[in-house]
């Protein structure tokens, strides 16, 4: 197996090599001539320097070599993502802990599904044999020619370096478990160290510790994901409520609608100044609402202990959102539901045809919305939420789609720019387990280790380690 040599070895190895140059019978200095004739002892300086020069030479090349072989490995590992990955899912956790260790890692887009190329070491390929992650230790020569041929004008395909892995930040209520959430699931999974935030962090300004958050299936417009019609009497409903009445009397506000759309706006800065944010299911479309509703009373009687305001829908303003626009609102308390962004269970129809519809963009071009759809699958099962889809008439135009499904109004993944922040949207529950409800056993990822839908998730989390290119033109 190839090693890299290590410089202290090689600098000893030189010290030998000198040590022996300087008293072979070869390369010994001329002796110094008899007598004291002047012209002859000028000739035996200058051959002295020379020969010193010629033995500085030797050292500085030497060392130039010992050094690039510190800088430029003999080999690569390659983890391909193509159908030949044994464990995607883990694959992005090893990625990402190299990284954290200092590693350099290349993201080849479009190249065997989103391959990464990153320094061998014996430390990593242990890593991954003991998270049974396929790979291929390439030689410099071999790795040369997978850059050559990615980078051609020929291919679909680019390189992106990862520089350094993201601080990863996930907000969820306290007592939150993991499997209620499906990206919680994959960094768990993945093995990749993440910190939760709640209303508490925000408010005081910690997110500024973070590079990427994650929105679990919250509800920013302070109504409790709308359960109230079916789950009002429920324990855990209660239960919630009250927690959360509790959290912004202690923030300082006398209601939770009031709070919840400071913790939308604060998150929403986050991103301007050059935050990544990443949201599924309801904490996209009502993340958008709480912020288009920052002067009006959407919630009802039952949720703030005061009426909405009847006029709520003329008041709305559709310049604070993100990425939604011109959807009207489901004043209703009693129907689950928080707008018509959402596609309705009807017009998804036939579940056993529901799949969404990856685009394929320009790697070179367009390296970010790329990443974000990097698979080995470019259609995928769907997979039903609180918000399933999200209606196409509803989406600004600044938006890019990054799913959908084909020929519809439905769209499923979406992908934007704030100030000098992203954020992504991902409609949908979990993506292996088609109607999640409350009090559903968690998905086990050990038996959807290659998942497409998963791998989109992922793909979110290593993206913001990614080194900026400037776009072409």
């Amino acid at each position: 197996m190839k090693q890299v040599i290590p410089a202290k070895a090689g600098i000893h190895f030189f010290e030998k090599f000198l040590f022996r140059s300087q008293f072979d019978s070869g390369s010994s200095l001329p002796a110094s001539p008899a007598g004291g004739c002047s012209v002859r002892n000028d000739s035996y300086k200058l051959k002295h320097f020379i020969f010193e020069m010629n033995q500085t030479t030797s050292y500085i090349i030497i060392l130039i070599i010992i050094f690039a072989f510190e800088l430029f490995p003999q080999s690569k590992l390659l983890i391909f993502m193509d159908l030949n990955q044994t464990d995607h899912l883990k694959a992005y956790g090893v990625t990402f802990r190299s990284l954290e260790k200092g590693y350099k890692a290349d993201w080849l887009l479009n190249y065997r599904g989103g391959s990464f190329l990153i320094d061998y070491s014996d430390e990593l390929a242990s890593e991954c044999r003991i998270e049974r992650v396929a790979f291929q230790e390439v030689s410099l020569s071999e790795a040369t020619n997978i850059y050559a041929f990615v980078q051609s004008e020929e291919n679909n395909m680019d390189v992106v370096r990862l520089e350094k892995a993201p601080r990863i930040a996930v907000y969820v209520p306290p007592g939150f478990h993991p499997w209620d959430d499906a990206v919680t699931l994959a960094l768990e999974y993945a093995n990749v160290k993440y910190d939760k935030l709640w209303n508490d962090e925000i408010l005081r300004g910690d997110l500024e510790k973070y590079d990427w958050l994650h929105l679990h299936h919250e509800d920013f417009t302070g109504q409790y994901g709308k359960f109230y019609g079916s789950f009002s009497n429920a324990q855990w409903y209660i239960d919630q409520q009250l927690q959360y009445e509790q959290n912004a009397k202690l923030n300082g506000y006398k209601k939770v609608s009031d709070m919840m759309k400071v913790v939308a706006l604060t998150i929403k800065n986050y991103v301007g100044k050059g935050g990544f944010l990443f949201a599924m299911c309801s904490a996209t479309d009502s993340y958008d609402i709480s912020l288009s509703a920052l002067d009006v009373d959407i919630a009802e009687l039952m949720y703030d202990g005061d009426a909405a305001d009847p006029g709520a829908q003329q008041k709305i303003n559709y310049d604070n959102t993100l990425v939604f626009t011109n959807f009207k609102l489901e004043m209703n308390p009693y129907v689950y539901e928080y707008s018509d962004i959402d596609i309705q269970p009807v017009e998804v129809g036939n579940f056993e045809n529901d799949y969404f519809t990856l685009f394929e963009f320009s790697a070179k071009y367009d390296p970010v919305p790329t990443m974000l759809t990097q698979n080995h699958a470019n259609v995928i099962k769907g997979f039903m939420g609180q918000t399933t889809m999200f209606r196409r008439s509803t989406l600004k135009n600044s938006a890019t789609i990054l799913a959908e499904r084909e020929g519809t109004e439905q769209v499923k993944y979406i992908h934007g720019n704030f100030g000098r922040g992203t954020f992504t949207f991902y409609a949908g529950h979990d993506p292996e387990d088609y109607q999640h409800a409350v009090g559903d056993p968690p998905t086990d990822l050990n038996l959807y280790k290659n998942s497409p839908g998963y791998r989109l998730i992922l793909n979110n989390v290593l993206f913001p380690a990614a080194t900026k290119k400037k776009q072409k033109t």
